[in-house]
C-alpha cells in the first residue's frame, strides 16, 4: 500500500456544518475505494500567503492514508469539480515521511 497526504484550503465563507459534509464526504470517498485512514486533521481557518480567488484566507485540513490503486487521479478530478475548494496537494510519503509524520501526531496528542 501506498502512503499518502492530502492538504486542501476550503472556500472561507462556508459554514461550519458544510466545511464539517465537504470533509466527511471526501474521506468516504477515499474509505469507499479501499483506503485506510492513518490521520486527519483539520487546521481550521488560516490567512493564505497570497490571495487565491480574491480571498485572504482558507479553511485548512489534512488527510493521510495508505491505499492501493489508482485513487489519487479521481480524487483530484472531484477537487477540481468541486467549487468550495481553493487549493489541494496530494503528495507520495517515503518511509522518513511516515516517521515524521508519527512523531509530529504524538507530540500534537502530548500537547492536547
Amino acid at each position: 500500500m501506498n502512503h499518502y497526504e492530502t492538504v486542501f484550503i476550503l472556500n472561507p465563507v462556508l459554514s461550519e456544518v458544510q466545511i464539517k459534509e465537504t470533509v466527511q464526504k471526501y474521506e468516504d470517498f477515499l474509505v469507499s475505494r479501499g483506503a485506510k485512514m492513518v490521520a486527519k486533521e483539520d487546521w481550521g481557518l488560516k490567512k493564505l500567503a497570497y490571495p487565491i480567488q480574491n480571498k485572504k484566507s482558507g479553511f485548512y485540513h489534512l488527510f493521510e492514508y495508505q491505499v492501493d490503486g489508482d485513487v489519487i487521479n479521481p480524487l483530484e478530478v472531484e477537487f477540481r469539480r468541486d467549487e468550495r475548494f481553493m487549493r489541494y496537494l496530494t503528495v507520495t510519503l517515503d518511509k522518513h515521511a511516515v516517521a515524521w509524520a508519527e512523531r509530529r501526531r504524538v507530540k500534537l496528542k502530548e500537547k492536547a
